[in-house]
């Protein structure tokens, strides 16, 4: 009798579940178009040949499976184009935020955005576009906006971020850095978010809710800019590697698809807390 009062409670938790997000439309595919002329990353989010690249809104959903969610999320769409020059593929994706989010505190939290590729593609079987599965490994550039104040103004001392912090000295003034370590938090433990960084994106793998891991090369690249009242934020990455089991393989001409998450930090969206898309089909000019 348990047992059936268990399945029938998951039952309609998962009938909520489906109610609650009504089937989205069909989504415009997205078209790379080709940049002429333009060599290495190509990160400049008001380069000229983003007048050339037809836009796409992507509608974004509430994050209601996994803990915690997020069923009214801030951002309730993107906009984005997509181009390449033959070596490296770019996506700008531009949202209304009138409350630009770039610091990191402990009660407040950045704006973000990231884009998902599959690692492989295969049209009748897409891997699941909400970070993967374990047959079905995808990469995720993460663009964070702390990570871009950082760069542009240079980061902040503990005094910049909390003024009444009254502070008589560090461990590492005192102690030798292996003994340090278990002092310093983070960065002690190697924690690459922690880590300083020469753009504001991390090029990241998954299979699965849990899994995200920060790739050990980093060859992605990124330029976020807000003005009236919007992001403005271009990622890019190499359309190929050496790294064929982690990163996506690309070449001009070539079909495949994409996703994307956004951060609303001034709407205390973080981590799960986020909206997401579905895939959106991309094709890359020849």
């Amino acid at each position: 009798m348990n047992a059936q009062r268990i399945l029938a409670a998951w039952a309609g938790i998962l009938l909520g579940l489906f109610a609650v997000v009504p089937a989205p439309d069909a989504q415009e595919a997205l078209r790379a178009v080709r940049a002429p002329g333009a060599v290495g990353p190509l990160s400049d989010p008001d380069a000229a040949f983003w007048a050339d690249a037809p836009a796409v809104t992507v509608a974004m959903q509430p994050q209601i499976i996994a803990i915690p969610q997020n069923p009214t999320p801030a951002i309730a769409e993107l906009m984005v184009k997509a181009a390449h020059n033959g070596q490296w593929l770019s996506f700008l994706v531009a949202w209304a935020d009138d409350s630009k989010s770039d610091r990191v505190l402990a009660d407040r939290f950045g704006d973000q955005v990231a884009v998902e590729l599959p690692v492989t593609f295969d049209t009748n079987a897409p891997p699941n576009p909400m970070m993967g599965a374990a047959d079905g490994r995808v990469t995720i550039m993460q663009w964070r906006a702390a990570f871009q104040r950082d760069l542009d103004e240079g980061e902040p001392t503990v005094q910049d971020l909390y003024p009444n912090t009254h502070v008589d000295l560090y461990p590492d003034q005192v102690l030798r850095v292996a003994d340090a370590r278990p002092y310093m938090g983070a960065v002690g433990v190697d924690n690459p978010i922690s880590h300083p960084s020469i753009v504001p994106v991390l090029d990241q793998m998954a299979e699965g809710w849990g899994t995200l891991t920060v790739k050990l090369d980093q060859n992605v690249a990124a330029k976020g800019v807000w003005r009236d009242g919007g992001w403005r934020v271009v990622i890019t990455r190499p359309m190929s590697t050496a790294d064929r089991a982690s990163d996506p393989q690309l070449s001009p001409g070539d079909e495949t698809v994409a996703a994307f998450a956004v951060w609303e930090g001034g709407h205390r969206e973080v981590g799960a807390r986020k909206a997401w898309s579905d895939w959106v089909p991309l094709t890359l000019d020849p």
